[in-house]
């Protein structure tokens, strides 16, 4: 793996998020509109509700956004070679798939780190929210079993438009948002019908969103909470590469990927 490579993608992948409106739009300025929505939102709650139902609706929209920004990153990403009609460009030099693959999670996995450090930072100062009172070292545990989900999915993602083109990708957008309810993400597990919580079990985000609720009142890591999670994430991650690799070499065969770049 050439290092100079993924510098050069990454390089590539910083100015197309500097000078382009859409990405600002679609990652930072949505970020910042949800935080100030539910932020308002959960303020109304706080006062005919629960505090505590109002920061499990704060919690679970800063968490999210690191799945959403991670996998945004990695599919829509590569859409926007293929829209530039690049794609088959950058193929046709040295560049290897693991420095391409390594390019995108850096970049996903940076944009999150901004863009959560960002929307905590408006929680906390707009709303009294502290995102940090969950403790620092669940945070960043968090974090990790997200954005290992979030990748997972956006290979996956990545693969089948590789597979069938451009008139799928707006699978890069929505397919994430399906796991919202599935996971728990605003609400505790309990209230899913039992059909549906057992399916939540089968995905890492619950495990973490459960636990971050739990940190709100008491900051002790449950590990098992943590590795469980992380477990199944390595099942997700091996899955995830093996089919995109397998979706890679069959966009190629059939001649979709060429097609891709024209």
């Amino acid at each position: 793996m050439s290092f100079e490579r993924v510098k050069a993608l990454l390089l590539e992948e910083y100015f197309i998020t500097r000078h382009s409106l859409e990405v600002i739009l679609d990652l930072f300025f949505l970020s910042v509109m949800s935080v100030i929505v539910f932020g308002f939102f959960s303020l109304f709650l706080s006062s005919r509700v629960s505090g505590s139902a109002s920061h499990y609706l704060l919690l679970g929209m800063l968490l999210w956004e690191v799945v959403r920004v991670s996998q945004y990153s990695i599919s829509v990403g590569a859409m926007w070679e293929v829209w530039s009609r690049n794609l088959t460009n950058l193929f046709v030099t040295p560049l290897q798939l693991q420095e391409y693959l390594a390019a995108a999670v850096i970049s996903g996995v940076v944009k999150s780190v901004i863009i959560l450090a960002t929307v905590s930072l408006i929680a906390a100062l707009l709303f009294g929210f502290n995102i940090t009172a969950i403790g620092i070292g669940n945070l960043v545990l968090a974090f990790v079993n997200l954005t290992i989900f979030a990748i997972a999915v956006g290979l996956i993602i990545l693969g089948i438009i590789f597979r069938y083109g451009t008139r799928i990708q707006a699978l890069a957008w929505g397919v994430i948002f399906l796991f919202q309810p599935l996971t728990a993400v605003y609400f505790p597990l309990h209230p899913l019908p039992p059909l549906l919580r057992s399916l939540a079990h089968v995905f890492p985000p619950t495990y973490v969103f459960e636990m971050a609720r739990d940190n709100l009142n008491d900051s002790a890591t449950d590990w098992q909470m943590v590795l469980l999670p992380l477990l199944i994430n390595v099942a997700y991650i091996a899955v995830a590469l093996w089919f995109f690799r397998l979706m890679y070499r069959a966009s190629r065969r059939s001649g979709q990927f060429a097609k891709l770049g024209m």
